[in-house]
């Protein structure tokens, strides 16, 4: 038996007046998860366990079948470990966002970390990689010293390491207060003097290099300030193979779902063309999936464009984004597949991303399961409120990869 599990990251939503009190998924054509609706089950499942926060790291580990409780120290530890930054016992990972902050009227010159300030826009514009990665270089060598190190990661996403650092402190990822004022989600515990004022010291070196000022320029938020969130120190967990005697790879342009699956003991599957955003290589996935799939026993697919448009408020951007993964992911997969004899696909998506929200919710979330031996004839399309109707829902989210197994 193959296995595919496709995770269309934060593609259920909310009712949405704008499109007829509909969800994406419902406006969305996507004949092709449709027909594995049809024809094998839909149901629910609540990924975000109970006692923590509604983000990937936590869905995604869940999904994979391991215990939050038992194994998550942190989403940076993750992250490191996807860009291939090894995380001594004593170190503490944080993840490094450019941003862009505002003032009060709405202008980007910003001097100095006040609480006043707005956050608007948790990715600077989705700065390019080339672009954030001489910046990044450039604030490790003025920031960075022997015991504190910057790495560069994708887009927006980077990564600071703290040796014997400071983990009991209070951050917010900066996707959650878009256009809210920064003072009451700055760092507030142990060491967060130090990380206030690396947060504020980054903005001097920001302000004056020539990248900004061709963004500005160009009509772009700059990235004018970094954010430091997600601390945690290395996970210990079993690998996949051990857990469930299954060989699998992971394929996702996000460090920290590479990450994941390096501690899960996958291999790690670039795809050219592979942004995590909403121009990513859609069709290229499904191929690089179906090349694996020859040579494992499952591949995980991740893709993560459904969220980027949920957290820019885009209706329209989120639509095109399930339409893609629909013809150019599914699509691909299904054609793909024929010449396997037994097989199961698996599609959901870690957690909610509304557009009306423009952050993450903890709402169970819909998922399929389709066997290719197992036909289930109904005339369930796949969105959010049919699935909410069926009578399943599995929760706790870590045992639905035991569901999907067939090892309820």
């Amino acid at each position: 038996m193959k296995y595919i599990i496709l995770i269309a990251d934060g593609m259920a939503d909310y009712q949405i007046q704008e499109i007829g009190m509909k969800t994406p998924m419902e406006v969305a054509r996507i004949p092709n998860m449709d027909y594995l609706a049809k024809n094998g089950m839909i149901g629910m499942v609540r990924t975000v366990v109970d006692k923590f926060p509604p983000g990937s790291d936590v869905t995604n580990l869940a999904i994979l079948g391991y215990d939050p409780h038992l194994y998550y120290t942190g989403r940076s530890p993750l992250e490191a470990a996807g860009m291939g930054v090894t995380l001594e016992p004593y170190d503490v990972a944080y993840r490094c966002n450019f941003v862009s902050l505002k003032n009060h009227d709405g202008g980007y010159d910003i001097r100095r970390l006040k609480p006043n300030l707005i956050m608007g826009d948790y990715s600077a514009g989705h700065i390019s990689t080339e672009e954030a990665k001489e910046l990044i270089y450039e604030i490790n060598d003025r920031l960075g010293s022997e015991v504190m190190q910057f790495y560069p990661g994708v887009s927006y996403r980077h990564l600071m390491v703290w040796e014997d650092g400071k983990f009991k402190v209070k951050t917010t990822p900066p996707h959650d207060i878009l256009d809210e004022k920064i003072g009451a989600h700055l760092p507030q515990g142990d060491g967060d003097e130090l990380l206030n004022d690396l947060m504020d010291a980054s903005i001097d070196v920001l302000k004056t290099n020539p990248i900004n000022e061709d963004r500005i320029a160009g009509g772009k938020a700059p990235a004018n300030c970094i954010w430091l969130w997600g601390q945690g120190k290395a996970p210990k967990m079993p690998r996949f193979d051990e857990k469930y005697h299954l060989s699998g790879s992971m394929i996702s342009a996000v460090d920290l779902i590479k990450g994941l699956g390096r501690y899960a003991g996958f291999d790690i599957v670039s795809v050219p063309g592979a942004t995590g955003y909403l121009d990513t290589n859609y069709k290229g996935k499904a191929e690089y999936a179906l090349s694996e799939i020859r040579k494992k026993d499952l591949v995980y697919i991740h893709i993560e464009a459904p969220d980027e448009a949920g957290h820019a408020g885009d209706i329209k951007a989120k639509i095109k984004a399930l339409e893609a993964i629909d013809s150019l992911v599914v699509g691909t997969l299904i054609d793909g597949l024929r010449d396997i004899e037994d097989y199961r696909i698996m599609v959901t998506c870690d957690h909610r991303t509304p557009v009306s929200k423009r952050s993450h919710t903890s709402d169970p979330v819909p998922v399929l399961i389709y066997d290719n031996k197992m036909s289930n004839k109904s005339d369930q399309e796949f969105n959010e409120r049919n699935a909410g109707e069926s009578r399943i829902l599995i929760d706790p989210g870590y045992r639905l990869m035991d569901f999907f197994l067939g090892r309820k």
